[in-house]
């Protein structure tokens, strides 16, 4: 293991979000507090509790997860995709370092981004509503596991993306809308039967529902089937990551 090399990729990595940190930080969260305003002092008005939770301390773990799973595939995909489109990237590729070394760095940094801005979001939450965590231990592991998974996605992301416009195609146009309608500010339980059946085949619901139970002990799904769907999906990435590199697509000219 080239422990010299993760380590240059991972800090270069995080010095550069240290050079955008009013980007990398205050941005999401401003935007927590925007959704606290709007989701817990407009609906929360309405809606008092959701399955005996406050909704202001409901929605909690459905924004954190919301930035979690969009900073993660944001870090992840302009780290690698930056390098290769100045072309850097073929420097790294023939240094003696493997491509699960690379992974490591580039993903790992992705992953601790988003965990210092996931820690940030919740003490902020702290701010607004009172929140006790049930299961602290679990709740550590959803957002490792969460950050990690979704940070590979987005290294995937980032390989395949020809030019800038592609880096925000998949997380507009699916994982936000998924994570809106994957449970972050309502129970599945309060929509129609049909309804509640064609949330289940979204994946983020089970990320969403877990992360939550390890809160407030609720949840939509299975917590067994939470962590299942995410171990599945992390293989599933490293998977596809293994195959971009062996077979170096969009990385060979």
């Amino acid at each position: 293991m080239n422990y010299q090399a993760i380590k240059v990729i991972y800090f270069n990595e995080m010095k550069r979000a240290w050079n955008t940190l009013l980007q990398t930080i205050a941005s999401p969260v401003l935007s927590t507090c925007l959704y606290f305003v709007v989701f817990g002092g407009a609906i929360g008005g309405r809606i008092e509790e959701v399955d005996g939770v406050p909704y202001g301390s409901f929605i909690v773990p459905g924004l954190i997860m919301l930035s979690l799973l969009t900073q993660s595939i944001s870090n992840a995909s302009f780290g690698i995709f930056f390098p290769k489109f100045t072309g850097t990237i073929y420097e790294v590729m023939s240094a003696p370092i493997s491509f699960f070394e690379i992974i490591i760095g580039y993903v790992g940094a992705a992953a601790s981004k988003s965990l210092i801005i996931g820690a940030i979001i919740l003490c902020t939450a702290g701010f607004f509503v009172d929140l006790e965590i049930q299961h602290p231990v679990w709740m550590v592991t959803f957002l490792i596991l969460t950050c990690i998974s979704f940070s590979l996605f987005g290294f995937i992301i980032g390989l395949w993306a020809t030019n800038f416009e592609k880096l925000q195609l998949i997380p507009l146009l699916v994982i936000t809308p998924l994570v809106f309608l994957g449970g972050s500010f309502y129970s599945v339980s309060m929509l129609p039967p049909v309804w509640q059946s064609i949330t289940l085949f979204n994946p983020v619901l089970y990320l969403i529902s877990g992360f939550r139970w390890s809160f407030f002990g609720v949840s939509d799904v299975p917590v067994v089937t939470s962590i299942i769907m995410i171990c599945v999906f992390l293989a599933l990435c490293l998977s596809v990551v293994w195959w971009m590199f062996k077979t170096g697509y969009r990385l060979k000219q």
